[in-house]
């Protein structure tokens, strides 16, 4: 599995940066994940920066100025700007939509993150990265969830307060009212959660009213909040469900528990409290590469005190 995030997608643009001409005109992005490409290849670069609808209809997006109408004397050379290329469809779909602009324009193409092979489809390719390929952007919306086990609160939705955890009403409320965080677009395999089983109705009545589509539900079979405590089994109970063959990723939003989740199985886990992926002990080494690895790891020795003290 490779994965890369936004911080990742933000450095490979300033490392390959001097690939773009600086004559270019204006940047136009591929609706929806390039225009975050776009837009700061934009600012890097300072030239304005429009969506492909708004190019096709003859309008920019300028510092301090939005929706100007801009003169094809004025703009000539355009540089179209996607996130990623696989197949090549969503390109070739974008060409064929301005394919009676090529006489007034001079038309170029550029993605981020090309796999082997298709880099001669676009002018510039700024990185390749083999499939299977998930990105920090678009991963809650991939068909990947399919085999996917899927922690609830801190993922789904908020975690309870102290003052909302107390295992009664105040929790009961909290299951059937909280609010949503990261809610996907596709059909999850698995949701494992911790909360206990006698919460079944008033969480699956959550999960419908928010649309979250789901295969299985699994939760943990203890009798109250005590007892949930006393076995502090968080990480190894959510691991002993994602082990099984089907399951290709777990979303998690504890780092600590996410580091024993991927320490236990041996299989990636994506925790939402950075959108890091943990590979075994990659996820470590990669931030030490990339100069980022006192906060890290003082965030995960932070995280695994607090669990400690909890034992």
């Amino acid at each position: 599995m490779n994965y890369r995030t936004i911080s990742d997608l933000n450095q490979v643009i300033l490392k390959r940066l001097y690939i773009i001409p600086r004559d270019i005109d204006l940047i136009v992005g591929i609706p929806r994940s390039g225009m975050f490409p776009a837009n700061l290849l934009a600012l890097y670069l300072n030239r304005p920066v429009t969506d492909l609808g708004s190019f096709i209809n003859g309008h920019i997006y300028k510092a301090g100025e939005r929706g100007q109408f801009f003169d094809s004397r004025q703009y000539k050379k355009i540089l179209i700007v996607d996130d990623s290329i696989s197949s090549g469809s969503a390109m070739q779909k974008c060409k064929e939509q301005v394919k009676h602009l090529e006489n007034d324009f001079n038309i170029q193409y550029c993605v981020v993150y090309a796999i082997p092979g298709t880099e001669n489809m676009v002018d510039y390719a700024l990185d390749i990265v083999p499939l299977p390929r998930y990105f920090q952007w678009n991963i809650l919306n991939h068909t990947v969830l399919e085999k996917a086990c899927m922690d609830i609160d801190g993922v789904l939705c908020v975690d309870p307060t102290p003052e909302q955890n107390d295992d009664g009403e105040r929790y009961r409320n909290f299951v059937l009212h909280a609010q949503p965080l990261f809610i996907p677009g596709s059909k999850i395999g698995t949701l494992v959660t911790s909360r206990l089983e006698k919460y079944r109705k008033e969480t699956e009545t959550w999960l419908e009213n928010n649309n979250v589509k789901y295969n299985k539900l699994v939760m943990l079979d203890l009798p109250n909040k005590e007892a949930r405590q006393k076995a502090n089994c968080h990480a190894a109970y959510k691991a002993s469900e994602y082990k099984l063959n089907q399951y290709k990723l777990f979303i998690e939003s504890s780092l600590s528990q996410a580091l024993e989740i991927n320490k236990i199985t041996g299989k990636p886990v994506l925790c939402t409290e950075n959108f890091e992926m943990i590979f075994n002990s990659q996820s470590i080494l990669y931030n030490i590469k990339n100069g980022q690895s006192l906060p890290f790891i003082r965030k995960v020795l932070l995280r695994l005190r607090n669990s400690i003290k909890k034992i």
